[in-house]
């Protein structure tokens, strides 16, 4: 009988705990499902999604960052390192809504700045430039996309509602509304829109074959005078 009765308060317990985790956490729930059409239910992102997992113990970890205590602070981000392979140093200041697909090898230094409803790709860095303490990594704005294996990199700003394309290197600041794409990265025109969180990676212009184009048309309009 009374191990019947432990064995109904660690369930009990742990039923709880995952109830409180899905009311904290309903905005990063959401997002995935809204943003990744491989998630079917609520509960397949909470029990299964290593980026909910490195949020849910970033938050954790940066309590114990803002209180202080760095070591176990940084004791539970290297935890959530080797659990889900996504690296976030506690000092990091993340938003509401954050998705991280898939997740592995993805990096986000000490002074990052993440907005609201930011969706990261696997492979991204939000590195650091040089050695001081002060800010030397990337803010990002609301409503960000950043493309499988980008690099934002030192104190820049990409406004809200950029998208960063895949592979791309980021060493300046990114205006609202902006496509970003290429290594160094530059902008990109989109026919006058935005790149939404549908995310139609294929469909990205490149600024350079943009630029080459508009020079063939100039020369060509010469050509006819």
């Amino acid at each position: 009988m009374i191990f019947l009765i432990i064995v109904g308060l660690i369930v009990t317990l742990a039923v709880l705990k995952f109830i409180i985790l899905a009311i904290l956490f309903y905005p990063e729930i959401k997002a995935t499902l809204n943003r990744d059409p491989a998630a079917y239910s609520f509960f397949e992102v909470l029990f299964l999604y290593q980026g909910l997992h490195a949020i849910i113990c970033h938050r954790i970890a940066h309590f114990f960052y803002k209180i202080k205590l760095e070591f176990l602070a940084r004791l539970l981000s290297q935890f959530s390192r080797h659990l889900t392979g996504i690296e976030i140093h506690p000092g990091a200041e993340i938003g509401r809504g954050l998705f991280i697909d898939h997740g592995m090898s993805v990096v986000i230094g000490e002074t990052t700045v993440i907005g609201n409803n930011v969706t990261l790709y696997q492979g991204v860095t939000l590195g650091g430039t040089g050695k001081q303490k002060a800010k030397r990594h990337p803010t990002l704005g609301d409503n960000v996309v950043v493309g499988a294996g980008a690099k934002i990199l030192g104190n820049i700003v990409v406004s809200d509602n950029s998208y960063i394309g895949a592979n791309a290197v980021v060493i300046k600041d990114v205006p609202p509304n902006s496509t970003a794409v290429g290594v160094p990265a530059r902008l990109t025109k989109q026919d006058g829109k935005k790149i939404d969180t549908s995310l139609d990676h294929i469909h990205i212009l490149d600024p350079i074959m943009q630029q080459i184009e508009e020079l063939k048309k100039r020369i060509e309009k010469l050509e006819e005078h």
